[in-house]
């Protein structure tokens, strides 16, 4: 299985409520999906979602807690990672976040909020590498991804892997870490294509 870093923004521009439940469970299609914690999946992925949504996710159930701009939502994803909507003001705007946070480090929201605003306070948009293939993960359908199973090397099983159409039309099963900047691009929106890359901070 992969390991996952530390906190990771997964979805660039603002997510529709489809594009938010998607991503709820965005690696719905693990190996083994019921035979292990996989919290360390989920814990540090964060996108930005509309005020609407926000507000949809608080009356849904009663939170399980809120801190002024911070609500977590009582059910959890694994163990103790649950959903925890933000909302901020980054350079004079009101924005609205949701971050999947392990409860069971006590700095592990403070931190998701820090991160979010450092990221977002960039003054030029850019996008790294890595949030380029997360955006590549969130977007593509479930039938065009997945997780190398047992034809593939020992050391590459269960890592995920998204299928790619060649000019001659032609598919191929490809690691997703292992996409080309050719092949991002073609895989991104166009809006994304040509941003600036930026080192993680």
């Amino acid at each position: 299985m992969n390991p996952a870093s530390a906190i990771r923004k997964v979805f660039q521009g603002i997510a529709t409520r489809s594009e938010m439940f998607r991503m709820f469970d965005r690696h719905k299609q693990r190996p083994n999906r019921f035979e292990g914690d996989d919290s360390a999946l989920y814990a540090g992925e964060w996108f930005e979602i509309a005020q609407e949504q926000c507000d949809y996710m608080l009356d849904i159930l009663p939170p399980l807690w809120i801190r002024g701009e911070m609500f977590a939502m009582r059910e959890f994803i694994f163990g103790s990672v649950t959903s925890v909507f933000f909302t901020l003001r980054i350079d004079g705007r009101t924005r609205y976040f949701h971050g999947n946070c392990d409860l069971s480090d006590k700095g592990s929201v403070e931190r998701m909020r820090g991160a979010i605003i450092e990221r977002e306070s960039r003054p030029v948009r850019a996008m790294t590498r890595e949030e380029r293939l997360e955006h590549i993960w969130s977007t593509t359908h479930d039938d065009y991804r997945g997780y190398a199973g047992d034809r593939w090397p020992e050391q590459m099983r269960g890592k995920r892997t998204v299928l790619l159409y060649g000019g001659s039309g032609d598919a191929v099963l490809k690691l997703l870490e292992d996409l080309s900047d050719v092949e991002i691009a073609a895989k991104l929106p166009v809006q994304f294509r040509h941003l600036p890359e930026t080192v993680a901070a």
